[in-house]
């Protein structure tokens, strides 16, 4: 039998799929720490995780057995993969499952920064009207600027040209589309963007530091639902007390769950839990591409 641990949740379809094939014995069993995983993990062929559970090199080196790790979503920080190459083992992802779900929750943090609906939301629930205060801009015929524009990035490009943008794009790899968009230097989208969002993996040091910050356009704002680390948060809350950034939309932060909610805190900040592809649909397609890789590689 080829053994399958899944190690964070997936959905009850794809886990009723995998079940079913032929040879495959698969196991649940969420919410592990390295030490457990350690020892739960030999005699395993294969190993599926979200974004919670961590496949450290220790880790990976108690798999004996292991063939294939798999992520189910965007995106390899979560994984060893060095290890994994030096052990032979095959590390795959869902890159294109949740593309669609993460770009219209970028959408929504774009709309809720211009127009305060944070602000808004905790002013009602306080039993305040304030209507005057709280009146925010349109997005149409402002420029968008799109830093990393891989599935993700085009998606969001899409919904942009949609609602009357301009689309400003800063990606290292030359970007073939035939959308109404322009690759620029990074400097470029600095200068000219009103709103930047970032579509990028996890970086070595920040994209956005104190350095860019200073180029960006007074009233600047930030939505970020790629990887903590990629905006520099000391940077950004230096922005916000400044008032060169207007606002900030995070949906992932240095530390998940944080631990220093300064910058969390900051009134014209919208923090989200990161749900960058907490959604029914996307989750039901990066399952199914779970299973698919699994049968491919496995079956």
């Amino acid at each position: 039998m080829t053994k399958i641990l899944i190690a964070d949740s997936m959905e009850k379809e794809a886990l009723d799929l995998l079940g079913a094939v032929p040879g495959f014995e698969v196991t649940v069993k969420t919410g592990m720490k390295e030490d457990e995983l350690v020892r739960t993990v030999p005699g395993y062929h294969a190993v599926v995780v979200r974004g919670a559970t961590k496949l450290t090199r220790p880790v990976i080196e108690a798999g004996k057995d292991l063939k294939i790790l798999v992520r189910a979503g965007i995106g390899l920080d979560n994984i060893d993969s060095a290890a994994a190459k030096d052990k032979g083992i095959i590390v795959a992802n869902t890159p294109a499952a949740t593309s669609i779900t993460v770009a219209e929750h970028t959408f929504g943090l774009m709309l809720g920064a211009v127009r305060k609906h944070g602000q808004a939301v905790v002013s009602m629930k306080q039993h305040r009207w304030e209507k005057k205060a709280l009146e925010g801009t349109e997005l149409y015929e402002k420029t968008l600027g799109i830093i990393g524009c891989g599935r993700i990035g085009i998606e969001v490009a899409k919904r942009a040209l949609a609602f009357g943008m301009k689309v400003l794009i800063y990606d290292v790899i030359p970007i073939q589309s035939d959308l109404d968009v322009k690759q620029v230097p990074l400097d470029e989208v600095l200068a000219n963007a009103d709103i930047i969002t970032l579509h990028v993996p996890k970086q070595p040091k920040p994209i956005l530091g104190e350095a860019e910050f200073a180029r960006m356009k007074d009233g600047i704002i930030i939505v970020n639902v790629a990887r903590g680390g990629v905006v520099d948060e000391k940077a950004l809350l230096a922005g916000l007390n400044s008032g060169r950034v207007r606002a900030a939309a995070l949906d992932v932060f240095d530390k998940e769950p944080p631990e220093d909610f300064t910058l969390i805190d900051h009134p014209n900040v919208t923090p989200i839990p990161h749900l960058g592809a907490q959604a029914v649909e996307g989750q039901k397609r990066a399952g199914l591409e779970v299973v698919r890789i699994l049968k491919e590689k496995l079956a």
